[in-house]
């Protein structure tokens, strides 16, 4: 019996297979995963937006298989080919790999030596020898000899056997059985190795830990994989695929075990007869020249694949902390994007976003009139009632640092507090077609001071203007899949957009454009029509936009808020569509609407059952209730800053044993990136991330995180730090570190490479800082308490961002 496409998803998922048809039919309506996920939890029975975002993979996946199977059957077919046993295969066939290994043998190619040996006809030839290895191959193969076949390149015995032999490697490499089972004991036993190739030593010196490198293909993490990829494209290195597991070939005598499973799916066996040893070289020759080169093909995809599909995910998942990062709020921000000779570019936004005043100051060298910047600047600190003072943290960021901290020493009435933010993506914003329109009076160099304010106010809103790539918190981003990374880029800022909601009377054409329904024209609509016709009072008047049809107001409208509206519910999360059911609470608790809202007495007396109707089922009236108590809840954490210790400004200030607390900047496989105030990143090895075995640094750290962490290792001449969350590791004098009376070996990930820790069970627990710097955290994200106390040091705020790619990171912390 074949199994449906929503059956196979259901068993994968561990779901019925009633919850994955309902969900494929409102995603197939054009309904989107966070609305089905928040709006449609009674059809699905349940299924939150991460199985979801699954399914939707899955569903992409399988139906392009789907068409790619009637498109085989349809070129087999035409062919005159198609039995209904290969039928049965094709059909059966449950993934890519295997579809095409089924048709290989069918599919059109360029004319092989096998083919011009059949139309030369050997194929008895062939035939006959693999049938009956009891004939001697040179007699068998005169047979086929004579004056007309020599026109058709068989001249004598030789050139007989030699069509023969393409005849049987080709049947021996398109076996499709043979070539599943070979591939994936490739797989299992196989590894990859790189060597440096001569005279690039030197030039390709950032691939050092790969001049002489093997490790198992099952062993590789993502970011080895694709070091070692790139250094093959840049020509450093060259790489190759090992069969057998390291030695074991310079060992073995006779056929490898990959030549015994070919000669025993074809009955070769050495039993002394006349064909025996032509047979046992054609099987030799056939796994050297073809079978072994089409695994190596597929093997390189599979590695490649793999590798993209981690680094992607952990690009996704670094992403979505950066966005769903900490909102300083409605605040008046002072924006300063260091620079040396052009100047420090000066922003003031209210607490709005909008631009208040602009300037630029030039506090430093060659310039040096410091006095005069800060008069400029307490000048527009006072006069526009700023609060945050958000400084880029490119070239020039510890000095410029230091200018606003006299600032804040100057001005102590002012209570200013300054944050470290990081400028990725910044440059591109400032360039962007949106800037021009959004910024038109300013200079590019002044937008960017504005988008380091707004960043800091809110993450999200200032974030969503960028293209996620240039956001830059992935490793090896530049390597991936462009298709692949941004489909699942942009699904988690749609997610992260549609969780937090939007205001739509205040929100970005891009901010909008990523709420369920609404797209790039869409959004342009909405704000056209809120410049012409003033802000939006209720949800209604939504569909009076242009192109806002009924399908788009019902994926959109409970995203969307209204605030001081003329409906109270438009500023929750509560969809329009049930708004009958608050009104039946409302006459339930005797009461009106504002009434109910945030009244968590009355609204915990109330029965949810009471309200479940043939519309809205128990989950929804649920969510209903739970928003009521809490309406227009923001997920995001509380804001916090992170203070950089005083008098460490940079990297010479450093020393092995240094406590310091830092921002964590990018999480990639091998480790934490951390910015401890110093212009160079230092990085926290998984292996020194927990006293339990890590194996993904993201259980422990994530970007924005507030940490404590000690300094195990200096490096200045190659600009690198080595850093531990275990606060009781002690450096040694000749680096690394000691920990409980104990040496500690760590594989150092070097140049992006590296050895993995082994053991076992995920911590629960990492250092964390707390309010007086100590503590430690409760949990994965460090359950940090209180905010951070204000002092003379430098700050960082708690959703910094990840630098403007890994390689970008990996160049701060000196591994690149």
């Amino acid at each position: 019996m074949t199994t449906t496409i929503e059956g196979r998803i259901a068993e994968e998922l561990g779901v019925r297979e009633r919850q994955v048809s309902a969900a494929v039919e409102l995603l197939d309506g054009g309904s989107t995963v966070p609305f089905i996920a928040r709006y449609r939890k009674e059809a699905t029975e349940m299924l939150d937006d991460a199985q979801l975002r699954s399914l939707e993979e899955r569903l992409r996946y399988l139906r392009e298989l789907e068409e790619r199977r009637e498109s085989i059957l349809e070129s087999v077919r035409g062919q005159g080919k198609l039995t209904e046993e290969l039928e049965a295969q094709l059909r059966a066939a449950d993934s890519k790999a295997r579809l095409e290994d089924i048709y290989l043998p069918f599919k059109p190619k360029r004319r092989t030596k096998a083919q011009i040996a059949r139309e030369a006809g050997l194929e008895p030839l062939a035939d006959g020898l693999l049938a009956d290895p009891t004939t001697e191959p040179s007699a068998a193969a005169a047979a086929f000899v004579d004056a007309g076949a020599a026109e058709k390149g068989v001249a004598d015995a030789s050139a007989a056997l030699e069509g023969a032999r393409a005849i049987l490697a080709e049947r021996f490499s398109e076996d499709p059985d043979l070539i599943g089972e070979l591939r994936e004991r490739m797989w299992e036993r196989g590894r990859l190795a790189a060597k440096v190739r001569e005279g690039k030593e030197e030039q390709g010196a950032k691939f050092a830990d790969y001049f002489d490198f093997s490790e198992d293909f099952t062993a590789l993490p993502s970011h080895r994989i694709l070091a070692m990829l790139r250094g093959e494209k840049e020509e450093v290195l060259d790489l190759t695929l090992e069969p057998e597991p390291a030695g074991e070939d310079a060992v073995q005598e006779g056929p490898s075990s990959y030549e015994r499973s070919i000669a025993h799916r074809f009955g070769v066996r050495d039993e002394g007869r006349p064909a025996d040893k032509w047979l046992a070289e054609t099987v030799r020759w056939a796994w050297r020249t073809r079978v072994l080169v089409h695994l190596g093909i597929d093997l390189r995809t599979r590695l490649r694949t793999a590798a993209e599909d981690e680094a992607v995910r952990v690009f996704a998942a670094n992403l979505r902390d950066l966005l769903l990062a900490a909102p300083a709020g409605t605040r008046a921000t002072l924006g300063l994007d260091p620079g040396l000779r052009t100047g420090v570019k000066v922003a003031v936004i209210d607490a709005t976003g909008k631009v208040a005043a602009t300037d630029t100051v030039y506090p430093h060298a060659p310039h040096k009139r410091w006095e005069e910047s800060l008069a400029k600047l307490a000048a527009l600190a006072e006069g526009h009632g700023v609060e945050l003072v958000a400084i880029g943290n490119g070239t020039a960021s510890r000095e410029t640092d230091k200018l606003a901290g006299e600032l804040i020493a100057a001005k102590p009435e002012l209570k200013l507090t300054k944050v470290m933010v990081s400028e990725a993506g910044a440059s591109v914003y400032s360039a962007s077609a949106f800037a021009s329109r959004e910024l038109p009076e300013l200079d590019v160099s002044l937008r960017g001071a504005v988008s380091i304010a707004r960043r800091l106010q809110d993450p999200l809103a200032e974030l969503v203007k960028i293209d996620p790539k240039s956001i830059g918190v992935g490793q090896y981003q530049h390597d991936l899949s462009e298709v692949k990374l941004s489909r699942s880029l942009d699904a988690v800022v749609e997610d992260c957009v549609n969780g937090v909601g939007v205001d739509v009377n205040t929100a970005s054409a891009p901010l909008l454009s990523r709420v369920s329904g609404i797209g790039s024209g869409l959004a342009e609509n909405i704000v056209a029509h809120r410049d012409s016709n003033g802000p939006f009072k209720n949800r209604t008047e939504l569909k009076d936009v242009a192109r806002l049809g009924p399908k788009a107001f019902e994926q959109c409208a409970g995203f969307l808020r209204i605030r001081g509206g003329t409906d109270p519910l438009d500023a929750s999360a509560v969809h329009p569509e049930a708004y009958p059911v608050v009104r039946g609470m409302v006459r339930t608790t005797g009461t009106d609407v504002t009434g109910i809202i945030g009244n968590s007495s009355a609204l915990r007396a109330l029965d949810p059952k009471d309200f479940v109707d043939d519309t809205f089922g128990l989950p929804t009236v649920t969510d209903i209730l739970r928003e009521l108590e809490k309406p227009g809840r923001d997920p995001r954490p509380a804001f916090r800053t992170a203070a950089f210790k005083e008098g460490v400004e940079k990297l010479s200030d450093l020393e092995p044993g240094l406590v310091l607390e830092g921002v964590v900047t990018n999480v990639a496989a091998f480790g934490a990136f951390v910015d401890v105030g110093v212009h160079q990143d230092g990085l926290v090895h998984v292996s020194a991330m927990s006293k339990t075995f890590v194996k993904d640094p993201r259980d422990v750290v994530k970007p924005g995180d507030i940490v404590k962490v000690r300094v195990l290792d200096v490096d200045e001449a190659r600009k690198r730090i080595s850093l531990t969350l275990r606060l009781d590791d002690e450096p040694e004098a000749g680096g690394g570190a000691r920990r409980g009376g104990r040496d500690r070996r760590r594989g150092g990930e070097g140049r992006e490479g590296g050895t993995e820790n082994r053991g076992g069970g995920a911590p629960r627990q990492r250092q964390g800082s707390s309010k007086d710097g100590g503590g430690k955290g409760g949990g994965p994200r460090g359950g940090q308490k209180g905010g951070a106390k204000r002092r003379g040091g430098q700050s960082a705020a708690a959703p910094a961002p990840g630098n403007s790619e890994m390689a970008e990171a990996l160049r701060r912390a000196g591994l690149a």
